[in-house]
Protein backbone atom coordinates (compact mmCIF):
# COMPACT_ATOMS: atom_id res chain seq x y z
CA UNK A 1 0.00 0.00 0.00
CA UNK A 2 1.03 3.49 -0.42
CA UNK A 3 0.69 5.25 2.77
CA UNK A 4 1.10 9.34 3.05
CA UNK A 5 2.04 10.36 6.95
CA UNK A 6 1.58 14.37 7.17
CA UNK A 7 3.74 15.67 10.12
CA UNK A 8 5.14 12.06 10.23
CA UNK A 9 8.72 13.23 11.45
CA UNK A 10 7.75 13.37 15.17
CA UNK A 11 8.00 10.36 17.68
CA UNK A 12 4.70 9.05 16.51
CA UNK A 13 5.34 9.28 12.90
CA UNK A 14 8.73 7.96 13.57
CA UNK A 15 7.39 4.72 15.02
CA UNK A 16 4.76 4.62 11.74
CA UNK A 17 6.96 5.47 9.23
CA UNK A 18 10.06 2.48 10.56
CA UNK A 19 7.34 -0.17 11.11
CA UNK A 20 5.04 0.57 7.84
CA UNK A 21 7.89 1.02 5.90
CA UNK A 22 9.57 -2.34 7.26
CA UNK A 23 6.23 -4.16 6.73
CA UNK A 24 6.80 -3.55 2.63
CA UNK A 25 4.50 -0.42 2.19
CA UNK A 26 5.24 2.71 0.36
CA UNK A 27 5.52 5.41 2.70
CA UNK A 28 5.76 9.26 2.06
CA UNK A 29 6.16 11.25 4.48
CA UNK A 30 4.69 15.59 4.29
CA UNK A 31 7.46 17.59 6.29
CA UNK A 32 8.58 21.14 6.41
CA UNK A 33 12.09 19.87 6.48
CA UNK A 34 12.16 17.52 3.77
CA UNK A 35 15.74 15.10 4.35
CA UNK A 36 14.95 11.89 1.96
CA UNK A 37 13.93 10.90 -0.64
CA UNK A 38 10.41 9.78 0.49
CA UNK A 39 10.45 13.17 2.02
CA UNK A 40 7.83 15.66 0.29
CA UNK A 41 7.69 19.38 1.26
CA UNK A 42 4.55 21.01 2.19
CA UNK A 43 3.51 23.85 4.82
CA UNK A 44 0.80 22.14 6.89
CA UNK A 45 -1.58 24.72 4.98
CA UNK A 46 -2.29 25.42 2.13
CA UNK A 47 -2.64 23.24 -0.93
CA UNK A 48 0.38 22.73 -3.20
CA UNK A 49 2.27 20.09 -5.43
CA UNK A 50 2.31 18.07 -1.95
CA UNK A 51 -1.52 17.31 -2.26
CA UNK A 52 -0.60 15.36 -5.63
CA UNK A 53 1.01 12.26 -2.92
CA UNK A 54 -2.53 12.33 -1.74
CA UNK A 55 -4.08 11.75 -5.23
CA UNK A 56 -3.67 7.46 -5.94
CA UNK A 57 -2.51 6.83 -2.21
CA UNK A 58 -4.38 4.08 -0.30
CA UNK A 59 -3.90 5.31 3.38
CA UNK A 60 -3.31 8.96 5.17
CA UNK A 61 -2.57 9.35 8.39
CA UNK A 62 -2.48 13.25 9.54
CA UNK A 63 0.03 13.40 12.61
CA UNK A 64 0.85 17.17 12.20
CA UNK A 65 0.10 19.05 15.19
CA UNK A 66 2.54 21.64 17.13
CA UNK A 67 4.30 19.36 20.03
CA UNK A 68 2.57 19.41 23.39
CA UNK A 69 6.01 19.45 25.02
CA UNK A 70 5.50 23.15 25.73
CA UNK A 71 4.38 25.43 28.05
CA UNK A 72 0.94 26.36 27.62
CA UNK A 73 1.15 29.61 27.59
CA UNK A 74 -1.48 31.20 24.89
CA UNK A 75 0.72 31.74 22.09
CA UNK A 76 1.41 28.26 22.20
CA UNK A 77 -2.15 27.22 22.90
CA UNK A 78 -2.62 29.28 19.66
CA UNK A 79 -0.44 27.53 18.14
CA UNK A 80 -1.27 23.68 18.99
CA UNK A 81 -4.75 24.71 18.02
CA UNK A 82 -4.00 27.01 14.71
CA UNK A 83 -1.35 23.70 13.70
CA UNK A 84 -3.73 21.07 14.11
CA UNK A 85 -6.97 22.61 12.76
CA UNK A 86 -4.91 24.07 9.82
CA UNK A 87 -3.23 20.98 8.82
CA UNK A 88 -6.44 18.48 8.87
CA UNK A 89 -8.59 21.33 6.43
CA UNK A 90 -5.97 21.10 3.83
CA UNK A 91 -5.58 17.40 3.98
CA UNK A 92 -9.01 17.26 4.16
CA UNK A 93 -8.67 20.01 0.93
CA UNK A 94 -6.05 17.65 -1.27
CA UNK A 95 -8.45 14.55 -0.22
CA UNK A 96 -11.61 16.44 -1.75
CA UNK A 97 -9.51 17.15 -4.50
CA UNK A 98 -8.45 14.09 -5.39
CA UNK A 99 -9.14 12.12 -8.83
CA UNK A 100 -8.28 8.53 -6.92
CA UNK A 101 -8.71 9.38 -3.43
CA UNK A 102 -7.70 7.38 -0.37
CA UNK A 103 -9.46 4.64 1.05
CA UNK A 104 -9.17 5.68 4.67
CA UNK A 105 -7.94 8.77 6.61
CA UNK A 106 -7.27 8.05 10.21
CA UNK A 107 -6.48 11.27 11.99
CA UNK A 108 -4.74 11.92 15.04
CA UNK A 109 -6.34 13.18 17.64
CA UNK A 110 -5.54 12.32 21.79
CA UNK A 111 -7.41 11.27 25.28
CA UNK A 112 -7.24 14.54 26.11
CA UNK A 113 -10.64 15.20 24.79
CA UNK A 114 -11.71 13.33 27.98
CA UNK A 115 -12.76 14.85 31.50
CA UNK A 116 -10.60 14.84 34.33
CA UNK A 117 -11.98 12.18 36.86
CA UNK A 118 -11.41 9.76 38.64
CA UNK A 119 -14.53 7.45 39.31
CA UNK A 120 -14.65 5.52 36.31
CA UNK A 121 -13.15 4.48 32.62
CA UNK A 122 -14.06 6.70 29.38
CA UNK A 123 -14.85 4.83 26.33
CA UNK A 124 -16.12 6.37 23.31
CA UNK A 125 -19.55 5.25 24.25
CA UNK A 126 -19.69 6.43 28.03
CA UNK A 127 -16.94 9.03 28.30
CA UNK A 128 -17.31 12.03 29.35
CA UNK A 129 -16.02 14.63 27.34
CA UNK A 130 -13.82 17.39 29.31
CA UNK A 131 -14.01 21.38 29.81
CA UNK A 132 -16.34 22.18 32.06
CA UNK A 133 -14.61 20.06 35.20
CA UNK A 134 -14.36 22.39 38.57
CA UNK A 135 -10.87 22.77 40.10
CA UNK A 136 -8.73 22.84 37.35
CA UNK A 137 -6.98 24.89 35.65
CA UNK A 138 -9.29 26.87 33.08
CA UNK A 139 -6.72 26.86 29.97
CA UNK A 140 -7.12 22.81 30.55
CA UNK A 141 -10.61 23.38 28.77
CA UNK A 142 -8.45 25.15 25.87
CA UNK A 143 -6.55 22.04 25.44
CA UNK A 144 -10.31 20.05 24.93
CA UNK A 145 -11.41 22.51 22.55
CA UNK A 146 -8.04 21.82 20.71
CA UNK A 147 -8.86 18.29 20.81
CA UNK A 148 -12.96 18.87 19.38
CA UNK A 149 -12.30 21.32 16.71
CA UNK A 150 -9.53 18.90 15.54
CA UNK A 151 -11.88 15.96 15.03
CA UNK A 152 -14.52 18.38 14.20
CA UNK A 153 -12.54 19.95 10.90
CA UNK A 154 -12.10 16.20 9.88
CA UNK A 155 -15.53 15.16 10.29
CA UNK A 156 -16.97 18.02 8.14
CA UNK A 157 -14.29 17.37 5.82
CA UNK A 158 -16.34 16.76 2.30
CA UNK A 159 -14.76 13.53 1.44
CA UNK A 160 -17.37 11.22 0.77
CA UNK A 161 -15.40 8.28 -0.71
CA UNK A 162 -13.26 8.31 2.05
CA UNK A 163 -13.56 6.08 5.55
CA UNK A 164 -12.11 8.62 8.48
CA UNK A 165 -11.00 7.78 11.53
CA UNK A 166 -10.14 9.80 14.56
CA UNK A 167 -7.39 8.31 16.86
CA UNK A 168 -7.94 9.45 20.29
CA UNK A 169 -4.50 8.46 21.36
CA UNK A 170 -3.17 7.85 24.67
CA UNK A 171 0.60 8.04 25.86
CA UNK A 172 2.61 6.16 23.36
CA UNK A 173 5.59 4.52 24.67
CA UNK A 174 8.58 3.59 23.17
CA UNK A 175 12.14 3.66 23.89
CA UNK A 176 13.11 6.08 21.34
CA UNK A 177 15.32 8.87 22.73
CA UNK A 178 13.21 12.21 23.45
CA UNK A 179 9.76 10.18 23.74
CA UNK A 180 7.38 10.45 26.96
CA UNK A 181 8.58 7.09 27.83
CA UNK A 182 12.70 8.06 27.76
CA UNK A 183 11.65 11.25 29.83
CA UNK A 184 9.75 9.46 32.34
CA UNK A 185 13.08 6.67 32.22
CA UNK A 186 15.07 9.44 33.27
CA UNK A 187 12.72 10.78 36.20
CA UNK A 188 12.66 7.40 37.70
CA UNK A 189 16.87 6.74 37.01
CA UNK A 190 17.54 9.63 38.95
CA UNK A 191 15.16 8.64 41.48
CA UNK A 192 12.48 11.48 40.90
CA UNK A 193 9.74 9.09 40.18
CA UNK A 194 7.75 9.10 43.04
CA UNK A 195 4.14 9.94 42.93
CA UNK A 196 3.23 13.87 41.85
CA UNK A 197 0.34 15.54 43.80
CA UNK A 198 -0.41 11.91 45.63
CA UNK A 199 -0.16 9.62 42.45
CA UNK A 200 -3.87 9.22 42.03
CA UNK A 201 -4.31 10.64 38.52
CA UNK A 202 -4.84 7.88 36.27
CA UNK A 203 -2.08 7.80 33.27
CA UNK A 204 -3.19 6.39 29.98
CA UNK A 205 -0.85 4.98 27.97
CA UNK A 206 -0.21 2.19 24.63
CA UNK A 207 3.04 0.00 24.04
CA UNK A 208 4.13 1.30 20.89
CA UNK A 209 4.05 -1.92 19.06
CA UNK A 210 0.17 -1.83 19.82
CA UNK A 211 -0.30 1.51 18.29
CA UNK A 212 1.13 0.18 15.22
CA UNK A 213 -1.05 -2.63 14.86
CA UNK A 214 -4.21 -1.03 15.84
CA UNK A 215 -3.43 1.15 12.59
CA UNK A 216 -2.77 -1.60 10.72
CA UNK A 217 -6.41 -3.11 11.90
CA UNK A 218 -8.14 0.09 11.58
CA UNK A 219 -7.05 0.40 8.26
CA UNK A 220 -7.93 -3.20 7.41
CA UNK A 221 -11.04 -3.14 9.37
CA UNK A 222 -13.69 -1.01 6.38
CA UNK A 223 -16.70 -1.35 9.57
CA UNK A 224 -15.23 0.96 11.72
CA UNK A 225 -15.31 4.53 11.56
CA UNK A 226 -15.82 7.53 13.51
CA UNK A 227 -13.57 8.46 17.34
CA UNK A 228 -11.83 5.48 18.26
CA UNK A 229 -9.31 5.47 21.57
CA UNK A 230 -6.07 3.91 21.05
CA UNK A 231 -5.13 2.73 24.92
CA UNK A 232 -4.00 0.29 26.54
CA UNK A 233 -7.11 -1.74 28.41
CA UNK A 234 -4.87 -1.08 31.60
CA UNK A 235 -4.61 2.51 32.61
CA UNK A 236 -3.55 3.32 36.20
CA UNK A 237 -2.69 5.73 38.92
CA UNK A 238 0.78 7.37 38.42
CA UNK A 239 2.08 6.83 41.55
CA UNK A 240 1.58 3.22 40.66
CA UNK A 241 2.68 3.52 37.12
CA UNK A 242 5.96 5.25 38.14
CA UNK A 243 6.81 2.29 40.84
CA UNK A 244 6.49 -0.18 38.36
CA UNK A 245 8.56 1.40 36.10
CA UNK A 246 11.33 2.14 39.05
CA UNK A 247 10.98 -1.27 39.90
CA UNK A 248 11.44 -2.35 36.22
CA UNK A 249 14.90 -0.65 35.87
CA UNK A 250 15.84 -1.34 39.41
CA UNK A 251 15.62 1.73 40.99
CA UNK A 252 14.00 1.30 44.67
CA UNK A 253 13.38 4.80 45.69
CA UNK A 254 11.04 7.62 43.87
CA UNK A 255 10.81 10.81 45.21
CA UNK A 256 7.37 12.27 45.46
CA UNK A 257 6.63 15.73 44.15
CA UNK A 258 3.98 18.30 45.58
CA UNK A 259 1.82 20.35 43.15
CA UNK A 260 4.04 23.05 43.43
CA UNK A 261 7.14 21.27 42.91
CA UNK A 262 5.92 19.98 39.52
CA UNK A 263 4.86 23.08 38.49
CA UNK A 264 8.64 24.05 39.06
CA UNK A 265 10.12 20.82 37.57
CA UNK A 266 7.56 21.43 34.61
CA UNK A 267 8.46 25.01 34.11
CA UNK A 268 12.44 24.32 33.97
CA UNK A 269 11.66 21.51 31.68
CA UNK A 270 9.52 24.23 29.80
CA UNK A 271 6.90 21.63 29.47
CA UNK A 272 3.71 22.00 31.47
CA UNK A 273 1.85 20.54 34.35
CA UNK A 274 -1.06 19.48 32.44
CA UNK A 275 0.80 16.59 30.99
CA UNK A 276 1.61 15.41 34.53
CA UNK A 277 -1.77 16.13 36.35
CA UNK A 278 -4.25 15.85 34.46
CA UNK A 279 -6.04 12.00 35.39
CA UNK A 280 -6.76 10.49 31.66
CA UNK A 281 -8.74 7.32 32.37
CA UNK A 282 -9.02 6.22 29.04
CA UNK A 283 -10.17 2.89 27.99
CA UNK A 284 -10.01 0.47 24.24
CA UNK A 285 -13.80 0.43 24.07
CA UNK A 286 -14.14 0.24 20.36
CA UNK A 287 -10.93 -1.42 19.41
CA UNK A 288 -11.78 -4.32 22.10
CA UNK A 289 -15.76 -4.44 20.42
CA UNK A 290 -13.90 -4.88 16.94
CA UNK A 291 -12.03 -8.03 18.17
CA UNK A 292 -8.40 -6.23 18.49
CA UNK A 293 -6.27 -8.13 20.59
CA UNK A 294 -3.41 -6.07 22.35
CA UNK A 295 -0.07 -7.63 22.75
CA UNK A 296 1.05 -5.44 25.59
CA UNK A 297 -2.69 -5.43 27.53
CA UNK A 298 -0.62 -4.45 30.96
CA UNK A 299 1.96 -2.05 32.02
CA UNK A 300 4.15 -4.83 33.85
CA UNK A 301 4.58 -6.47 30.71
CA UNK A 302 4.77 -3.45 28.45
CA UNK A 303 7.62 -1.83 31.24
CA UNK A 304 9.98 -4.93 30.64
CA UNK A 305 9.56 -5.05 27.27
CA UNK A 306 10.46 -1.08 27.08
CA UNK A 307 13.23 -1.39 29.29
CA UNK A 308 15.13 -4.05 27.76
CA UNK A 309 15.04 -2.60 24.30
CA UNK A 310 15.65 0.92 25.83
CA UNK A 311 19.27 -0.75 27.80
CA UNK A 312 19.86 -2.56 24.36
CA UNK A 313 19.91 1.05 22.33
CA UNK A 314 22.33 2.59 25.15
CA UNK A 315 24.53 -0.82 25.05
CA UNK A 316 24.52 -0.38 21.61
CA UNK A 317 24.94 3.50 21.06
CA UNK A 318 28.25 3.00 23.85
CA UNK A 319 29.70 0.57 21.28
CA UNK A 320 29.35 2.34 18.69
CA UNK A 321 30.95 5.31 20.67
CA UNK A 322 34.04 3.07 21.57
CA UNK A 323 34.45 2.35 17.36
CA UNK A 324 34.28 5.79 16.73
CA UNK A 325 36.52 7.69 19.34
CA UNK A 326 39.24 4.79 18.07
CA UNK A 327 39.13 5.21 14.68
Amino acid sequence: MKIVLPGGTGQVGTILDRALSAAGHEVVVLTRRPRRPQDVAWDGATLGPWAGAVDGADVVVNLAGRSVSCRYTPENLRAMMDSRVDSTRVVGEAIAAARRPPKVWLQMSTATVYAHRFDAANDETTGVVGGTESGVPDYWAYSVEIAKNWERTQAEAPTPDTRKVALRAAMVMSPDRGGVFDVLLRLARLGLGGPVAGGGQYVSWIHDEDFVRAVEFLIAREDVAGAVNLAAPGPLPQREFMRVLRRTWGVPVGLPATRWMAEAGAFALRSDTELLLKSRRVVPGRLRDAGFAFAWAGWEGAAGDLVRRARAARAGSGRHRARVGGD
